[in-house]
Parts: structure tokens; C-alpha cells; sequence
């Protein structure tokens, strides 16, 4: 197992005890008022804590090193913590429409709404300070995992934010009808997190190319080569969570002898390595003044 990789997974534990400490905030906050705004906020949270188990599940199977059956690594199971986490969130948005949309005809009184928003704040900062740590290290360490769980968490504490402005609102102008329409404000928001999520997994699942600030990296260090009379063609690069591969042809002189072009190759590797993390590269060596050096840049040989 990867040491580097495996050292994530205390990141999803503290996501795993933060989503707790904060339901429990957050349940007691509804407790306090009977505020269907502040219901659908907890549930939401609901999805943050079976986010976080997953993610911490697969980040342990993303960890593991390649073996027979998995000759390019595991870490594309990543991708399957975040679409759960997405599918999760569906399922929030459902639960909270079924229990807002009655409030709109028939709102009811709220109580102790001051100590409930307190509790609801509390809640928030804890979520905004454990958001941001895993934001730090899914950039730092090229985790899907744990930024779509930074992103979830930034969204809930938005989305409590506004659930205590709606709420304060409903109390100081006696329209309770503000706290269910919150409720939906809050389902929608969700809604439109969770597509992120499944959208982002389908793309990796699907082996989708490399962002473009990182193509951008990728031909800037085969333009320094294109300087020593080598060209290259038929690039491609696919994802898969932190890792990153890439396929291309070199094209160097046909006078040119073995060693001389995999020293160029060995080199064009090392670079790419220095600029991009976790990249491994696969290259095939052509002859530049051969014909039919130039009839296999697409997927499947003619």
C-alpha cells in the first residue's frame, strides 16, 4: 500500500467524526425550534457523514499498489466515493421536498429560534474549518475524494447560512411561510451539488483527458524537445483519479541508433515527471523519414 496514499485516509476520519459532531448540532438545532429549514440542513448532513465513510473506504482501496489483476493501480476507486456521495445527496433533496412543500400551506410556529441558529452556527464552523483542511490536501495530494467532500462540506455551510438567515428572517417578521421555501432553496442547492458530483465521477470513469492547465504543461515540455529535431504525435491522456497517463509517439531521425533515441525518451519521461505528479508515460519511438511512421496517430491502427 502506498504510504502517501494511505496517509489520506486520516483525513477521512475527521471528516467521519466532524459529519457527526456536526448532525448532532444540527439535529438538536431542529430539536430546539421545529424548523423544517434547519430538518433539511441536518439531513444534509446525513449525506455528509455516508459521504465521508465512503470516501474513507475507498481512499484505503485507492492506496492499494497494482497487483495481477489491477496492473494500473486501484485509485480510480475514488471516483466511486464521490458519485455515492452525489447519489446521496439526490436522496437528501428528495426527503427534504417531501417534508417542506406541506410547511408552505400549513407553517407552524418556531421556538427557541435564538439558541437553535446558535447551535446551527457552531455547526457551520466547524464544517467551514474542516472544509478547508480537505481542500489543502485533495489539491496538495490530486485527491477526488477528498475535494469532493471539501466541496459538499463548503456547500453545506452555505447552505446553513442561508438556512439562518431564512429562519431569523421567519422569526422576526412572523412570515413562518419563509421557513419551508428556505427548505427548497436548500434542496435545490443540493441538487445541483450532487449532479457536480456524479458528473465529475462519470467523467473519470470514462477516462476523460487531462484538465487543459495541465495538457498546457504537457506540450510545453514536448515543445523543449521539438528544439532537438524531435517531433511527437498521437498524444493522449486520461485521468484516473490522482494518476495520470499519457500516451505519445516520438518521432526521431532515421540515422538515429536505439540508445540514442531511448536516452531521448528516458529524458522526455524524467521531465514529465518533474513538472506533473503521479504521471507515467507510454511511448512508442518512430523514425521521422518513414511513411509509415504517420498512419497509426489514431486509437486503432489502419
Amino acid at each position: 500500500m502506498s504510504p502517501s496514499r494511505f496517509s489520506l485516509t486520516r483525513y477521512a476520519w475527521l471528516s467521519v467524526i466532524a459529519a457527526l459532531a456536526v448532525l448532532a448540532l444540527k439535529l438538536g438545532a431542529w430539536k430546539l425550534t421545529g424548523s423544517v429549514a434547519l430538518l433539511s440542513d441536518a439531513l444534509e448532513t446525513c449525506t455528509n457523514l455516508g459521504g465521508a465513510v465512503m470516501a474513507l473506504l475507498m481512499l484505503r482501496l485507492a492506496a492499494q499498489p497494482p497487483d495481477d489483476e489491477h496492473a494500473y493501480g486501484h485509485s480510480k476507486a475514488e471516483y466511486f466515493s464521490s458519485g455515492f456521495e452525489g447519489m446521496l445527496i439526490f436522496l437528501a433533496a428528495a426527503v427534504i421536498v417531501v417534508q417542506a412543500l406541506p410547511g408552505l400551506w400549513k407553517p407552524h410556529e418556531l421556538q427557541q429560534a435564538d439558541i437553535g441558529l446558535a447551535v446551527a452556527a457552531v455547526a457551520t464552523v466547524i464544517n467551514f474549518a474542516v472544509a478547508r483542511l480537505l481542500a489543502l490536501a485533495g489539491a496538495r495530494h490530486h485527491s477526488i475524494s477528498l475535494q469532493a467532500d471539501s466541496r459538499h462540506l463548503m456547500a453545506d455551510v452555505w447552505t446553513t447560512l442561508g438556512v439562518i438567515v431564512g429562519v431569523a428572517l421567519a422569526t422576526l417578521t412572523g412570515w413562518l411561510w419563509l421557513d419551508p421555501l428556505v427548505a427548497l432553496l436548500v434542496a435545490a442547492n443540493v441538487l445541483w451539488e450532487g449532479y457536480t458530483l456524479v458528473r465529475e465521477s462519470a467523467m473519470g470513469l470514462m477516462d476523460a483527458a487531462w484538465p487543459e492547465d495541465e495538457q498546457n504543461v504537457l506540450h510545453a515540455v514536448l515543445g523543449e524537445f521539438r528544439t532537438e529535431g524531435v517531433d511527437f504525435h498521437a498524444v493522449r491522456t486520461r485521468r484516473s483519479a490522482a494518476r495520470r497517463f499519457v500516451n505519445f509517439h516520438v518521432l526521431v531521425p532515421g540515422s538515429w541508433t536505439v540508445k540514442q533515441g531511448h536516452d531521448l525518451v528516458e529524458r522526455v519521461e524524467q521531465r514529465l515527471a518533474e513538472k506533473l505528479p503521479y504521471v507515467t508515460a507510454f511511448t512508442h519511438l518512430e523514425p521521422s523519414d518513414d511513411p509509415c511512421s504517420y498512419g497509426d496517430e489514431g486509437l486503432d491502427r489502419m
